[in-house]
C-alpha cells in the first residue's frame, strides 16, 4: 500500500467511512486521481491531489462559483487539505464521450452550450488569473518543445522558426483582443457528464482563468477526443454567437467571432497535440497519442479556411506532420 493510499485510509476511517469499496474511477491527465467510494447503495468520488502538485484551493472556489450560477459542479462532502483529499458528489460514468451519437448530440450540445452562456454570463471571473500572453506562449511551446522536438524529433530550420514566433504572436493577439470572460479550460466530452437533473455534470475545472469568449466554445466543438461535420460545428457556432450578443457578452460582427475561433482553436489544439505528447514521453500514458492525429486535422482545416494561417500551412506540409501522426498513432 502506497503512503498515500494509507493517508486516505486513516483519514476515510475518521471521516466514520467503514466497509466501503474504493476503485479508480476515471484516469486524469494530471497528478490528481479520482476514486469511486461506494457504501451500500451511496457512491462518492474521492479526490486525491497531492498538495506539493495539485492543491486543492483553486478547485474548491472554483467548484463553489459554479454551483452558486446555478451550475452542476459536485458538492464537497469533505476536505483534507493537509494531505489533498476531497470526498464529492458522484456523477457518474456516463461521460458526453460515451453518449454522443448522432442522435443525441443535439440535446447534449444544446445543454452543454446553455451551460457555457451561463458560466461567460453569471459568473464573476475577475479575481481569476488572467489568461495572458506569457502562458498562452509557454502553451504553445508544449508543441514545439514537446512534439516536435521530442516526439517526432524535428528541429526547425531559421525560416521556420521565424514562421513559429510569428504565428504565436498572432494567436496570443486574437486571444487578447476578444471579451474576457469566465473560462474552464478543458470544457469538452470527457469533462461533461450526462446526469438527469441540471445536465451537464460539469468537472475538471480547477484550472479556470478570465479570458477569451471563444476558448470554451472551441473546446466543447472541436472537441479533441470527438469530431462532427464542419458545417454543423459552424451552425453550432453561429447559434452560439446570436446568444451570447443577446446576452450582451459580444458587439463583434458574426464574421469577427468566427475569426476568433477559428484561430483560437488553432492556439489551443496546438497545446493540446504537445500535452499529449508530453503524457506519452513523460508520464508513459500512449494512449493519448491516438488523439493527435484528429487534434492536429483540426490545424489543416482552419489553415485551409484562415489567410493568416499560410504560413503554418506551409509548415505542416513541409515536415509532412499529417503522415507522421497517422504512421505514428497506428503503430
Amino acid at each position: 500500500m502506497s503512503d498515500r493510499s494509507t493517508l486516505l485510509q486513516r483519514w476515510l476511517e475518521q471521516q466514520n467511512y467503514r466497509d466501503y469499496d474504493l476503485k479508480p474511477a476515471s484516469e486524469d491527465a494530471s497528478f490528481r486521481s479520482y476514486l469511486r467510494l461506494r457504501l451500500g447503495r451511496d457512491s462518492y468520488i474521492v479526490m486525491d491531489a497531492p498538495p506539493d502538485k495539485e492543491p486543492c484551493d483553486q478547485f474548491i472556489m472554483v467548484a463553489e462559483k459554479l454551483r452558486a450560477a446555478g451550475l452542476s459542479a459536485p458538492e464537497i462532502i469533505a476536505r483534507n487539505l493537509e494531505h489533498g483529499f476531497l470526498i464529492l458528489t458522484d456523477f457518474g460514468s456516463s461521460d458526453y464521450l460515451s453518449q454522443l451519437d448522432t442522435k443525441t448530440e443535439a440535446s447534449l450540445y444544446a445543454d452543454a452550450l446553455a451551460a457555457l452562456l451561463q458560466m461567460q454570463s453569471g459568473i464573476d471571473a475577475s479575481d481569476l488569473p488572467p489568461y495572458g500572453a506569457a502562458l498562452l506562449h509557454r502553451e504553445m511551446d508544449l508543441f514545439h518543445d514537446w512534439f516536435l522536438g521530442k516526439l517526432m524529433g524535428i528541429q526547425l530550420d531559421q525560416a521556420q522558426q521565424a514562421t513559429w514566433q510569428s504565428l504565436k504572436q498572432l494567436l496570443v493577439e486574437n486571444a487578447l483582443q476578444q471579451p474576457q470572460v469566465f473560462v474552464h479550460r478543458d470544457y469538452h466530452s470527457r469533462n461533461l457528464m450526462k446526469i438527469d437533473a441540471g445536465n451537464p455534470g460539469i468537472l475538471d475545472f480547477q484550472d479556470a482563468v478570465r479570458g477569451p469568449i471563444t476558448y470554451d466554445l472551441v473546446s466543447l466543438l472541436r472537441d479533441c477526443y470527438i469530431a462532427w461535420p464542419a458545417s454543423r460545428v459552424d451552425q453550432l457556432v453561429l447559434d452560439y454567437y446570436e446568444r451570447a450578443r443577446l446576452n450582451e457578452l459580444t458587439d463583434a460582427a458574426a464574421s469577427q467571432f468566427i475569426h476568433w475561433f477559428n484561430l483560437m482553436g488553432v492556439q489551443r489544439h496546438l497545446k493540446a497535440i504537445g500535452i499529449f505528447s508530453r503524457l506519452k514521453i513523460r508520464d508513459g500514458k500512449a494512449g493519448f497519442v491516438g488523439d493527435i492525429p484528429r487534434t492536429l486535422g483540426y490545424l489543416q482545416q482552419v489553415c485551409a479556411d484562415e489567410v493568416a494561417l499560410v504560413g503554418l500551412r506551409s509548415m505542416i506540409e513541409q515536415l509532412a506532420l499529417g503522415q507522421r501522426v497517422n504512421a505514428l498513432a497506428e503503430g
